[in-house]
């Protein structure tokens, strides 16, 4: 236990130091690239790369990390030549004290992206790896395969035997008690010149090679109804693209009464429209079941869309907000040139919130796609699954094929990646809008 509180403060101090190396590089970066200095900044980061470099080949981790990080940082604060000047007029510290700051602040926003991210690569990994390296400890992310020979019509592993300094490749012709094994290289063929050896000294031989087969696998595990995936595929694309086209409609015509016009108990119903929001969805789970029971619509795939069409209280409000900040000019104009409240809320208003209409798209988006209660309350038929409920499915059929359900996962989750990735700057700048006067 001593020992491995003192590993893991090793492995502290050496991520502490790695950080403030990057820093150093980071900052000595930006600075000689914004002076336009492009061959200092070769001479200033090849040389401690190439130490770096050095360290992590040789030094075992955590030291190598932490031995490269001391030179990084040594090379970085010592060095005449390449230390940016701090001894200049105000304005040249000034750039170098922002320049550092930055280099923090991106350093910072790196690290907890790559947490972040961490997960999702390893969804990946597990989805390309083969099923001897699913429990193989310590993990490892790099997908690879054991190195495999034929021997007759049989197919063995291929270990490396150490011995010193020199090395040679056997296969096991026999395992034994006591953590020993049986050994016959394998340009020998004769058995009767095998040797024993401690297993401590093989070593397994591993190629990179991702297991692609792992999704084509997926999709022809699953039930022969969904054909491969395309059933509930359709079934969740037409429930998103409805409930997205319901959600635009309904809770941008509310939105623009609640900001634009002016009726009795506006105000009223505005407030009561936020107290909404504070109910839990428990709350309302039986009610709305019931109401759609009553309508005969269990089992089907319109409770999973026709709410959209009435409407939300978050996107009413987010809609509401950004209504606000256009100047009433614009409305005033449209009514002097003859336009009624509905043309000028279809060809004046909506043009202008373009970047909330995208937010709102994107958040129904992953709201629809991701959304397993509603299907695990009203549906029954597998034919009218999602992908939601078709890949719980699967996990409860095939959860101990990590490497399936991995795959079945990532390609679930790969749509939603792409629009996100694709449509980010629309949907933040939707968000941070909102609310703003001007």
């Amino acid at each position: 236990m001593k020992g491995e509180l003192l590993l893991a403060l090793y492995w502290m101090i050496a991520l502490v130091a790695a950080a403030a190396a990057a820093q150093r590089a980071m900052a000595f970066a930006g600075w000689v690239w914004s002076a336009g200095l492009k061959v200092r900044l070769a001479i200033g980061l090849l040389p401690a790369l190439a130490m770096a470099a050095v360290l992590l080949r040789t030094l075992p981790a955590p030291g190598g990390l932490l031995a490269a990080s001391l030179v990084w940082v040594v090379w970085f604060r010592l060095s005449a030549v390449l230390q940016p000047p701090t001894d200049g007029d105000w304005k040249t510290r000034k750039r170098w004290a922002e320049i550092n700051r930055q280099s923090w602040l991106h350093l910072a926003l790196a690290g907890g992206s790559a947490v972040f991210i961490l997960p999702f690569l390893w969804l990946v990994s597990t989805s390309l790896k083969f099923d001897d390296q699913m429990k193989a400890f310590p993990p490892t992310f790099i997908p690879t395969k054991a190195l495999t020979v034929f021997v007759g019509d049989e197919e063995v592993k291929v270990f490396e035997l150490r011995r010193g300094e020199t090395s040679e490749r056997v296969r096991i012709l026999e395992e034994l008690p006591g953590d020993r094994a049986r050994v016959l290289p394998l340009d020998v063929q004769d058995p009767s010149r095998a040797i024993e050896v401690p297993v401590s000294d093989l070593s397994e031989i591993r190629y990179f090679r991702p297991r692609w087969e792992n999704y084509a696998e997926a999709l022809e595990y699953l039930p022969a109804e969904y054909h491969r995936g395309l059933v509930p595929l359709w079934n969740t694309v037409y429930v998103t693209v409805l409930s997205i086209i319901g959600l635009l409609l309904s809770s941008s015509l509310a939105a623009y009464a609640f900001s634009r016009l002016r009726w009795p108990g506006r105000e009223v119903f505005f407030v009561v429209l936020l107290a909404t929001m504070m109910l839990p969805a428990a709350v309302t789970m039986l009610p709305v079941f019931l109401i759609f029971r009553w309508l005969g619509w269990v089992d089907t795939l319109r409770p999973l869309w026709a709410p959209a069409f009435l409407g939300s209280a978050f996107h009413i409000f987010l809609l509401r907000q950004f209504f606000m900040t256009i100047p009433m000019e614009l409305e005033e104009a449209a009514k002097i040139d003859g336009c009624n409240p509905f043309t000028t809320y279809w060809r004046i208003m909506l043009p202008l919130v373009k970047p909330a209409l995208a937010a709102v798209t994107i958040m129904a988006f992953m709201g629809s796609w991701n959304n397993f209660m509603g299907p695990l309350i009203y549906i029954n038929s597998p034919q009218k699954m999602p992908l939601s409920y078709a890949l719980y499915l699967f996990q409860g059929m095939h959860g101990a094929e990590q490497g399936l359900l991995m795959a079945a996962a990532t390609m679930m989750m790969l749509p939603v990646l792409l629009v996100f990735f694709f449509t980010q700057r629309y949907f933040i700048q939707g968000i941070t809008l909102t609310g703003l006067k001007g």
